[in-house]
């Protein structure tokens, strides 16, 4: 098969079927199902060690996988592995790089590597296309972090592959190479297909198509940013202080209020509905119980939250 896997009507470039890798006793990865379209930018999320770069390194043949399949445009990563690497480009999260080559060498090598005509001419496209002119005249050892994730993500794309997987492609990145940085993946992903994992959920938010979350191996959330997002909205705090020491419990007969947690001495915390404001109820309640509103300040619920309390169930 040397054509993207279809099925009711959807191209899929990834397909990732009931994939499990154990270590010892350990299941790195436990029974994990998807499939992703071409075009796609994917976020991978999860905590440190929740079996992120496991599954990366399974779907990039990197590692064989203890149980289950994956196919990368159609090919299957242990059946036909070489055709799996041709069209798939990998930063891993540590980016092995050759200090003591040259920028430009280094990418002209790599470009060799995968027989591409014109190595030079398509090392120099990279350089310009990733924003590295500045420095294409250094070794790579003398180059700033942020700049060796740009060498990085240039020999990933060297031989134009289908499909990208970057673990981290933007750690160690000022704020103005992570604008540059995230505008081209965007681009990327307008031809490729993109599994990009990170822990910054303002960078997934501004640009993944979807989000899969992992956690001990399992995956626990598989959805469209928006809906993750809209789920993030699905409740605010506010942060209420008042002049007295007693709980404000006359607040639960307002409808949307879920539940309220002391934090400090006549300060609470308010969980609430996002439905609808509550604040002015608030005063009048206070007020018809004669205490007085000294601060409130509602917060939203962030994609922090949920991500939070969906890596935290056991």
């Amino acid at each position: 098969m040397n054509a993207y896997f279809c099925r009711k009507g959807f191209c899929m470039s990834i397909e990732v079927k009931n994939i499990t890798k154990i270590y010892g006793t350990q299941k790195a990865v436990n029974d994990a199902s998807f499939s992703i379209k071409k075009g796609e930018i994917v976020g991978l999320l999860g905590p440190n060690g929740a079996g992120k770069s496991t599954l990366m390194k399974m779907i990039s043949c990197f590692i064989p996988p203890t149980n289950g399949s994956a196919s990368v445009c159609g090919f299957d990563i242990l059946e036909n592995s070489l055709e799996v690497r041709r069209r798939l480009g990998y930063l891993p999260e540590h980016n092995p790089l050759y200090l003591d080559m040259y920028v430009t060498e280094y990418l002209e090598h790599v470009a060799g590597l995968y027989k591409i005509k014109k190595p030079l001419e398509k090392a120099r496209e990279m350089i310009e296309i990733t924003g590295l002119s500045p420095e294409k005249h250094k070794k790579i050892g003398a180059l700033s972090k942020g700049y060796r994730q740009r060498v990085g993500l240039a020999q990933a794309m060297i031989h134009d592959p289908e499909v990208l997987i970057l673990d981290e492609p933007t750690s160690g990145l000022d704020p103005n190479q992570l604008i540059e940085i995230r505008n081209l993946i965007r681009k990327i992903g307008n031809e490729k297909t993109v599994i990009l994992s990170t822990h910054i959920m303002q960078e997934v938010e501004a640009i993944c198509d979807r989000v899969i979350i992992i956690n001990k191996g399992t995956i626990v959330a598989d959805d469209s940013t928006r809906n993750l997002a809209s789920l993030s909205k699905g409740n605010t705090r506010i942060t209420l202080e008042i002049n007295v020491k007693a709980k404000p419990d006359f607040l639960k007969a307002i409808s949307g209020v879920q539940k309220i947690n002391e934090i400090a001495d006549k300060k609470f915390e308010l969980i609430c509905s996002a439905e609808k404001d509550i604040r002015e109820e608030i005063f009048e309640q206070a007020v018809a119980n004669n205490v007085k509103v000294l601060s409130m300040q509602q917060e939203s619920r962030s994609m922090e939250d949920v991500f939070h309390e969906l890596t935290q169930q056991k």
